[in-house]
């Protein structure tokens, strides 16, 4: 070759290299969190900064799409065979990424793992798995999930529930039965062995690099994806939990998409060229009341009692609380009044509930009405770096509980402090927000208000114990009953009864919102997820 020629190609290979860096660095995608997924176990806990990081990695048999709508996931198809069964016919050719295939002994395993995870934070997983008796395989693309009663709402339930490779621990056959190991004869998978990656193998879009709590998460594409490929090669999460600095970071050009943009901010960044989408969410902010126990840590009355025992006092509380001034001055606007605990329209809700009006006049009537004319001290706990403005939103309802007599103080912390001590029922008074994934009224009830039955996976969110036997057989009937109608009818009046009873006063329904650079579309969930795969270039 020639010393031109040479030099030629060598310039040929300079510009080709320069042109594919910056391809890749285009195919690079820099998120910025609101909030840090707290692991990488998709079984640890039903948080969605978790359920997001998960999506990516890991799916379910039956996914959700942006509004909240059924689709097929990992399962290409579901029905029906009678009241008790299910049966799923799995996805063809869906390998996981390290290249092993998909197929029923993973939906087994991950069922018996859920059931078997000592380091979950989260028992609503397990609460899933353990309505389900007896799982059948008739042949290798199909799987019958058999319950001990009927359960209509299971493929909405499996939406939230992400399968993983029945590799990571060692077993034998492979049957369900939970109590016995299910044939697992190696240690299970715990929160850790995901963390480093090690048990990090899903059937998702992506595959994690590494997870390295506060300082980042990094993702690589899966190129042997059964699916839709996504635009991005890989993706680094950085969570930025105050608003301001996360948005800084993406006017600066540190990142791409940033999630939970202050409202307030939507002109500036319009004005900078940036784009935004608002998309109206399932998710309820509320304050659960400790409403069962006697005595309350984080209480204290007079008479020494526990004032939140009393249904007027609850309700009083609720009277206390301007829902449309914390929407309008605390949200900016980018929230909706709850008046119940899921919005309006979606399948068991009241139709036209009744406004909570805010009526301090009747909020002290009724405190005195109780017992407590000079009212009562009270903590409110609360994340501040969990949900939009949990720590403003805390102070404001503190504010609003002082004025009619209930001297507040607030008490607010990390959620990576405040959920582990909430699952020990340390607070009286504890902020809360749930998005309803399933689509159906029936899945905040369950958590959140029946009373804690663990046998049949209820109330194992409500650390407030509470209980009414009314509601708890009501509920039972109506998660039992397969005809909608009647369903819905049910539904509706335990709905009636848990806002009467107010154990959980509602505040609002969150609204998701993302700004991301000039030359890019984002498609906004109503579950708040903040996907890779839903930010792509304009067309």
């Amino acid at each position: 070759m020639s010393v031109r020629l040479s030099i030629l190609a060598r310039l040929i290979c300079s510009l080709g290299c320069l042109a594919a860096a910056g391809a890749a660095h285009a195919e690079s995608l820099r998120m910025g969190l609101a909030s840090e997924p707290t692991a990488a176990d998709p079984h640890y806990h039903q948080g969605t900064p978790n359920e997001a990081l998960a999506s990516h990695i890991f799916e379910p048999l039956v996914g959700m799409n942006p509004d909240m709508q059924l689709e097929p996931r990992l399962a290409a198809s579901w029905s029906a065979v009678d009241d008790l069964t299910w049966e799923f016919k799995l996805r063809e050719g869906v390998r996981f990424s390290n290249g092993e295939p998909f197929g029923p002994d993973d939906v087994v395993f991950t069922l018996c793992r859920v059931l078997n995870n000592e380091t979950s934070l989260s028992s609503g997983f397990s609460n899933v798995a353990r309505r389900i008796v007896k799982v059948e395989v008739p042949d290798a693309q199909t799987v019958r999930l058999i319950t001990a009663t009927p359960y209509p709402v299971l493929p909405n339930e499996l939406a939230r529930v992400p399968v993983i490779w029945n590799g990571i621990a060692e077993h034998g056959k492979l049957e369900y039965t939970p109590k016995e190991g299910c044939g697992v004869t190696g240690a299970w998978p715990n929160v850790n062995d995901f963390n480093n990656g090690k048990s990090a193998i899903g059937t998702g879009p992506y595959v994690m690099k590494s997870y390295v709590k506060g300082t980042g998460i990094e993702l690589t594409r899966n190129d042997d994806y059964w699916g839709e490929k996504p635009h991005w090669e890989s993706v680094r999460m950085v969570a930025v939990p105050a608003a301001g600095p996360r948005l800084t970071g993406l006017l600066a050009g540190d990142f791409d998409i940033i999630e939970n943009p202050a409202a307030r901010d939507l002109p500036r960044i319009k004005a900078g060229g940036f784009g935004h989408e608002i998309k109206p969410s399932v998710r309820v902010m509320f304050f659960q009341l400790d409403a069962g126990r006697e005595q309350s840590p984080m209480v204290k009355s007079a008479k020494g009692d526990n004032p939140l025992q009393d249904v007027r006092v609850r309700r009083a509380i609720s009277m206390a609380i301007d829902r449309k001034a914390i929407v309008e001055r605390i949200m900016d606007g980018v929230a909706t009044p709850a008046y119940q605990f899921l919005p309006d329209g979606m399948f068991g809700t009241l139709e036209n509930p009744p406004e909570l009006k805010y009526d301090p006049a009747a909020a002290k009537a009724l405190l005195a009405e109780a017992g407590y004319p000079d009212g009562f001290e009270l903590t409110l706990s609360a994340t501040n770096d969990r949900y939009i403005n949990d720590a403003q939103v805390t102070q404001a309802v503190a504010q609003y509980l002082t004025r009619v007599g209930i001297r507040t103080r607030v008490d607010t912390m990390t959620r990576s402090v405040y959920f582990p001590r909430r699952a020990k029922r340390e607070f009286s008074a504890s902020l809360g927000g749930w998005g309803s994934e399933t689509g159906e009224a029936s899945n905040f009830i369950q958590y959140w208000t029946t009373t804690t039955r663990q046998d049949l996976g209820l109330g194992s969110s409500n650390y407030g114990a509470y209980s009414n036997p009314e509601l708890d057989e009501t509920f039972i009937e109506a998660i039992r009953t397969v005809d909608d109608a009647k369903r819905t009818e049910l539904l509706r009046r335990v709905l009636t009864i848990a806002l009467d009873e107010m154990p959980n006063v509602p505040l609002h329904f969150e609204s998701g919102l993302w700004a991301f650079r000039k030359g890019l579309v984002y498609e906004g969930r109503a579950d708040q997820r903040t996907m890779a795969t839903a930010l792509r270039p304009a067309q």
